[in-house]
């Protein structure tokens, strides 16, 4: 397939509902408003294709900018090809379930994403941390560093009420996926999370949305969900 043939087939799955509500989180024209599962069925006729996901995610369009994501080659991918997807990442969706999804696919993955955290820019820092969630969530143990990640956690600690928005909802996460599939450091998660308490977000714009990562690691907790490692990370 091609880019002009796969954005058809996109098009024809726009649905405006799921429009309106990418909208309404930040997404902007152009878009179709296709559901992620509704693109499986294409990703499966053309399974990796990094040419073609490197012209899709050029187009701007939101839901072509997403299936790049799906059937791009991480291990393929640079340094300088991941930054220039998070400066095409205009909002979270892209930047923390696009750039960051398949960033964590690669091998540059926490060197890159250190990079990002450091970097003071708000979308940039919320995909270094949530890629290390990706990362947590679906690597063994063994892979990181424990005094790293501790580390990691004593900067949410001190940071994480001064941060941006998008920025305090991903370290947020993290404390929440340490505690929950990075068992080495489970109670120090677990008290972290304690000490940061409630975290308020969008409090600048009329409407505060306040994030609890204690309240959800104890839902985990309920559940028997510790340890939990994911087998893919992309959809």
């Amino acid at each position: 397939m091609n880019v002009e043939s796969v954005m058809q087939e996109l098009e024809a799955l726009g649905k405006e509902r799921l429009k309106k509500m990418y909208v309404s989180n930040g997404a902007r024209e152009p878009l179709f408003g296709v559901a992620t599962g509704d693109m499986k069925p294409i990703a499966k006729k053309i399974k990796i294709d990094q040419a073609l996901a490197e012209q899709l995610y050029a187009t701007g369009n939101y839901d072509a900018m997403y299936f790049a994501g799906v059937i791009a080659d991480p291990k393929a991918m640079t340094e300088e090809d991941f930054e220039r997807w998070m400066d095409g990442a205009y909002f979270y969706m892209l930047s923390d379930y696009v750039v960051a999804v398949t960033l964590a696919e690669a091998d540059i993955a926490q060197e890159l994403s250190d990079k990002w955290i450091a970097s003071g820019e708000e979308l940039r820092m919320s995909a270094g941390w949530s890629c290390y969630c990706w990362l947590l969530g679906s690597r063994a143990d063994r892979e990181f560093a424990e005094s790293k990640l501790a580390g990691m956690l004593e900067t949410v600690e001190k940071k994480i009420h001064d941060a941006p928005d998008r920025t305090k909802s991903a370290m947020n996460n993290f404390i929440y996926t340490a505690a929950t599939s990075y068992m080495p450091l489970h109670e120090q998660a677990v008290e972290t999370a304690k000490t940061v308490g409630p975290v308020e977000i969008y409090k600048d714009k009329g409407k505060s949305k306040w994030l609890n990562a204690s309240e959800n690691i104890q839902k985990a907790v309920n559940r028997g969900q510790l340890g939990f490692k994911r087998k893919y990370v992309r959809c």
